[in-house]
């Protein structure tokens, strides 16, 4: 591993122009439906080309022209070689229907104890009951177990730096996220340590100098002005390229999110959206999101193994059956919509 001189963050003027040539990305964060989480997506003896043609081709039927999906810092340690041609046989699957990628390198969201090998079932009616963290709670507590994972920012970028199938890198998803509703103490309070983490994440990618942007999405707390922001909303939006964001409220809650991120004059994302039962859905979200230019990605697609279908909710009361509303996820197992009005819509604003 070379050197660590990071180049710097990318001009407005950059960002703009690589928004210009993507136009307006649309899409969803896609797991194929026969996955519980990211291990069982790329571990060799579970990813599956023909789940993932199928599926991303009813994607590009809706008209999506990205999708956001998760990478694990364990695959790169299990077998590296083996994880870039899984990688890269996925790309070259979306390619195939016109989609391109936002990779996201770590995740703090859900078990804080990823393990590879066999994935468990899902827990009867619980809302992503198998999702991992990437890293595991046992880096996040120990700064220096985290150094050695600078092999696999590095290498997975180095690798794909070039790629113009990859669109965008997120780097770490919601990495503030406590999981207090899910795993609570099991977990580590992230919010007082993880901004040293970002800080060489986003080096050590800027290190393998990467011709695409990057990106770290905000989620939580107030963004109006700087002196509101946390630490980590503060890094995120002054070190990203392009600012992306998660928005799961109705269209006044998104429009004043909106509001409050256009003083960073660059392009934006969101990066999750979609909670039907408190009013995020695609007839509320998806036109505002359009109309602002603003890239759009849902979360789910195919109802499967994480049960995103059913609401957050179901931590604390698992559900017996599949609820009246869905909470994310658009398409059934067999491909027809789980309500035919909004992929009409979602057509429509696609131009599919």
């Amino acid at each position: 591993m070379g050197k660590l001189v990071a180049p710097q963050r990318w001009t407005e003027q950059q960002a703009k122009s690589w928004r210009k040539k993507t136009g307006w990305l649309v899409g969803c964060n896609f797991t194929p439906s026969n996955a519980i989480n990211q291990l069982e997506f790329w571990q060799a003896e579970t990813f599956s080309p023909e789940v993932i043609d199928r599926e991303l081709g009813w994607a590009a039927e809706l008209g999506f022209n990205s999708v956001r999906v998760f990478l694990h810092n364990l695959l790169w340690e299990q077998d590296a070689a083996g994880f870039y041609k899984r990688f890269d046989r996925f790309l070259t699957i979306a390619h195939k229907h016109g989609i391109g990628v936002m990779p996201v390198l770590f995740d703090s969201c859900w078990d804080p104890n990823p393990a590879l090998g066999k994935q468990r079932e899902p827990k009867p009616g619980v809302h992503n009951s198998g999702w991992v963290q990437a890293p595991g709670v046992a880096v996040m507590k120990n700064p220096e177990s985290f150094l050695p994972l600078r092999g696999y920012v590095e290498g997975v970028i180095g690798r794909f730096r070039n790629d113009r199938r990859i669109q965008i890198w997120d780097l770490w998803n919601e990495p503030d996220n406590l999981n207090v509703n899910s795993y609570g103490s099991a977990d580590v309070d992230k919010s007082a340590i993880v901004v040293p983490f970002l800080i060489k994440t986003f080096a050590w990618v800027r290190n393998a100098r990467p011709s695409q942007p990057l990106t770290g999405g905000v989620w939580l707390g107030d963004w109006g002005s700087d002196d509101l922001l946390s630490p980590t909303n503060w890094f995120l939006l002054n070190a990203s390229d392009v600012i992306s964001f998660h928005a799961y409220g109705d269209a006044k809650n998104l429009r004043a999110r909106i509001k409050s991120l256009d003083r960073f004059d660059r392009p934006k994302l969101c990066t999750e959206y979609l909670a039907r039962g408190i009013g995020s859905t695609f007839k509320a979200i998806l036109p505002v999101l359009k109309k602002a230019g603003i890239g759009a990605y849902n979360w789910g697609f195919v109802k499967g193994k994480t049960q995103t279908h059913l609401p957050w909710d179901s931590w604390q009361k698992p559900y017996a059956a599949d609820p009246p509303v869905w909470h994310h996820e658009i398409l059934r197992e067999d491909g027809t919509p789980y309500d035919a009005r909004e992929t009409k819509l979602i057509r429509k604003l696609t131009g599919a």
